[in-house]
């Protein structure tokens, strides 16, 4: 299927490795160019390489924690067709674990960053009539947790705010929307199992553990979130706008 993407220029945050680095290649795939933007200048290297026979891949080094580093990204990439917002690395713990400084390091990327960008990327896209931003949030947002409260509160947030944009953005034509990937087969999956393996068992290397139970019997991949992303971001799919699609194989149905 041709979801009708050629040609256009798609800004991806988190893009060294994970869910944003398939969702480079499934753009990609689709005849996009690619800008993908995040901490680790070496990692983002590497990635740009294996990516590199696909099409057009830039990349930009940034912490976008800091405000300043976010305008210096929009600065040197100001006109995007696309910004997939999926830089985050929550911790787990409850909140008796997790100190203010804790809380406020963690959401001054996933939160305050997602909110930032949009704003900014929305401006431009709003002069010019047309723009997709994607926010890559979190199913813990909707089925939140004790034991990973700063990331499911910090999702539950960025779902109203993806909700109430992409309701007013469609009358500047642009569309704002977002996906929350349950359990996915990442580095980051390990790291939050290994936080709850030890709080259960006080055993990280129990992390496994931690990860039954899951719909189909398994993680979910990372290409499955990326062409969800596409497809959604697509004209073919151009009437989806300020709703959250939760990809959770029903999980949160589920005893």
């Amino acid at each position: 299927m041709d979801l009708g993407l050629k040609g256009r220029s798609v800004l991806i945050t988190g893009g060294s490795k994970g869910i944003g680095a398939a969702c480079a290649r499934t753009f990609l795939a689709e005849g996009c160019s690619v800008v993908l933007a995040s901490r680790d200048a070496a990692k983002l290297a590497e990635t740009a390489a294996a990516l590199g026979n696909l099409g057009a891949v830039k990349t930009f080094a940034a912490d976008l924690s800091k405000g300043a580093e976010r305008a210096r990204l929009a600065a040197a990439h100001p006109d995007v067709d696309i910004l997939v917002n999926n830089a985050g690395a929550i911790p787990g713990g409850g909140l008796l674990d997790l100190t203010m400084e804790t809380w406020e390091q963690a959401w001054a990327l996933k939160v305050m960053g997602y909110i930032h960008l949009t704003q900014t990327y929305l401006r431009a896209m709003k002069a010019r009539g047309a723009g997709v931003i994607v926010n890559i949030i979190g199913a813990a947002g909707r089925s939140p947790r004790y034991d990973y409260i700063c990331g499911g509160t910090g999702n539950a947030a960025l779902m109203a705010f993806t909700s109430g944009v992409g309701g007013k953005s469609v009358d500047w034509g642009v569309r704002v929307f977002g996906i929350n990937p349950a359990s996915t087969r990442t580095d980051r999956i390990v790291t939050l199992a290994k936080t709850r393996a030890k709080a259960a068992h006080g055993d990280e290397s129990r992390w496994q553990e931690m990860l039954t139970n899951l719909p189909l019997d398994r993680l979910i991949e990372p290409h499955e979130i990326a062409n969800a992303a596409a497809f959604l971001a697509s004209p073919a799919c151009g009437y989806v706008s300020g709703t959250v699609l939760d990809v959770d194989g029903g999980g949160a149905f589920r005893a």
